[in-house]
């Protein structure tokens, strides 16, 4: 029989696609991957957390562009994926059909009304997915095997809007961020809004969990890592980071309004605000990740 000139273009779109993520994930500015799976013995015993202690989070993922990524991230299993059957055609919803056939994964059309039910926030676009959770990185780990490489990490403390997370670790990610650390308590993890606002960047980067933030911050500055918070009180500001992004460094963003808990701020140092020359005394929390993040970057080039 003749083959169906339409699966041709559907392949070779899908394997184009491949072809591009995987260039991408070659850059050698992208930031370094752990191995969670083949990480040292000194973890496999009960100094390892249990799972049910931790965890990012992660299992259902909504929106288009999210659930394109996971495919194309291939770093967990996805379980199934759910399109809402009055779908309209487009690139992408071609795309992850694509993916999925490719990958063996289950697509289910369902109505639309069964989808938003099952939906956990509020414009899902009429696809969600089902997959195992994002496993962390361990803290320990990536202290030990980055020590070769300067790290650049964002530390996040106190942060519950899951929109400003998610906005965050796209900035994290388009920035080359090596990992972003997050507090197990009083901070949101990955919900559905999380990964759709993050347009797939929780893919892609490496992700601590930590019991205490404060304890966190200074492991990293006994492994050499500087810490650098962004407080709108402080005297310097993010462009007087200079020479010391040449290094290890740690960028610390406090909550919208309360900002960064004593403790942490205590454990920072270096503190410093983005100048405000207008009007408004601070900016949202992930403007100001996006804005110190490219200044690091942009530092570290001029320090070449």
């Amino acid at each position: 029989m003749p083959k169906d000139p339409k699966s041709n273009k559907r392949n070779s779109r899908a394997n184009n696609r491949y072809a591009s993520s995987g260039s991408k994930r070659r850059n050698p500015n992208s930031p370094k991957h752990i191995n969670v799976a083949s990480r040292s013995n000194r973890y496999a015993s009960s100094n390892r957390p249990s799972q049910k202690e931790h965890g990012l989070g992660g299992e259902q993922i909504e929106g288009r562009q999210a659930v394109r990524e996971l495919l194309l991230g291939q770093r967990r299993k996805i379980r199934e994926i759910w399109i809402a059957s009055d779908i309209e055609a487009s690139p992408v919803i071609e795309d992850i059909l694509d993916l999925a056939r490719d990958q063996r994964v289950q697509v289910m059309n369902v109505s639309r009304r069964e989808l938003e039910r099952e939906a956990r926030s509020e414009a899902p676009q009429g696809v969600l997915a089902k997959a195992d959770s994002i496993e962390e990185t361990l803290l320990a780990d990536l202290l030990v095997e980055s020590r070769d490489t300067p790290l650049l990490l964002v530390a996040i403390d106190g942060v519950t809007d899951p929109g400003n997370l998610g906005a965050i670790l796209r900035c994290c990610d388009g920035a080359g961020v090596d990992a972003v650390i997050l507090p197990r308590h009083r901070a949101v993890h990955i919900t559905p809004t999380v990964a759709k606002s993050s347009a797939g960047a929780i893919e892609y980067l490496n992700m601590c969990v930590v019991g205490g933030l404060p304890s966190a911050l200074a492991e990293m500055k006994q492994s050499g890592v500087f810490i650098v918070g962004l407080d709108d009180a402080a005297e310097k500001s993010i462009f007087d980071i200079g020479e010391f992004a040449k290094g290890s460094i740690c960028l610390v963003l406090g909550a919208e309004g309360a900002g960064m808990s004593r403790l942490a701020r205590e454990r920072c140092d270096l503190l410093v605000n983005i100048p405000m020359l207008g009007s408004l005394s601070s900016l949202n929390v992930s403007v100001a990740a996006a804005l110190a993040t490219y200044e690091i970057v942009r530092s570290r080039r001029g320090n070449e």
